[in-house]
């Protein structure tokens, strides 16, 4: 295998195992810990409070089941899907009366499995199949770098903005825990995110982007270490995945891209 064809098959899975996590977390937190904000989602729709924490496992299950095909045979179908559903969960939050940002800051979780439907399409237009891609025509590879670009920027500005506009509370303890106390801290910290943010989109070098990773795991890690499920911080797989994948995606811009994407067996 070439550099060229490894890169590709490191991204495809990359962002197959970060959309997996977004749905195994989701899907845990549903099933298992019938998380009670989802109440007010599940108002948004009409359905009570009684028949949302009834429907909660069901949700929960087939967001289970969602991940594993993810993970073993991918269909377009279903990963459309998966990038619908990752949008509407987030778009949900706002329309329960959150703050926008909430869906600003999970960008991850309706990005990347954009991308990874751009990624497995190929040339089939079968919503069963998928393609294991080898190669990316130079098209097809500034369209998926623009969605993971977009995604890590607006997954940035959206906790910047929760911390430095919202002041969103439970961004307080958590900051507690390293020490960090005051009514500095969620802006100071909200101010660099948009720094962050600005600087992943005027020019997503290779080392920046892997930062972001780091800093996306560590703000997430103090979410579990403050009391949160862990479910939590593995729901955040497609914010891991998109600036990890378009690292990779960056390193390997010089190299010659194809003309066609070409077809391979899973």
């Amino acid at each position: 295998m070439n550099p060229e064809n490894r890169t590709i098959a490191q991204i495809f899975w990359i962002l197959r195992v970060g959309v997996a996590m977004e749905f195994i977390g989701h899907g845990a937190l549903g099933a298992l810990h019938l998380a009670p904000t989802w109440t007010s989602y599940f108002a948004v729709v009409g359905i009570s409070k009684e028949a949302a924490l009834r429907w909660m496992p069901i949700v929960g299950a087939f967001d289970i089941t969602m991940a594993l095909a993810v993970l073993f045979y991918p269909m377009r179908g279903a990963v459309m899907y998966m990038a619908a559903w990752g949008l509407w969960t987030a778009v949900l939050r706002p329309l329960a009366g959150e703050s926008a940002w909430e869906a600003v800051e999970r960008a991850g979780n309706y990005g990347a499995p954009l991308a990874l439907f751009l990624l497995a399409k190929g040339g089939t237009r079968s919503w069963t199949a998928f393609n294991h891609p080898v190669a990316l025509e130079e098209k097809l590879r500034r369209s998926i770098g623009r969605i993971l670009q977009w995604s890590t920027v607006l997954l940035l500005l959206g906790h910047a903005l929760l911390g430095l506009w919202v002041r969103k509370p439970i961004f307080v303890g958590q900051y507690a825990l390293l020490g960090l106390t005051g009514t500095w801290v969620e802006p100071l910290i909200g101010a660099f995110e948009c720094v962050l943010a600005l600087a992943v989109l005027i020019q997503p070098g290779v080392g920046l982007l892997l930062f972001v990773l780091a800093w996306k795991l560590a703000t997430e890690a103090l979410s579990p270490m403050a009391g949160s499920s862990i479910w939590v911080f593995i729901e955040h797989g497609g914010s891991y995945a998109a600036p990890l994948a378009l690292a990779l995606l960056r390193q390997k811009r010089e190299l010659p891209a194809p003309e066609v994407l070409r077809r391979s067996p899973a």
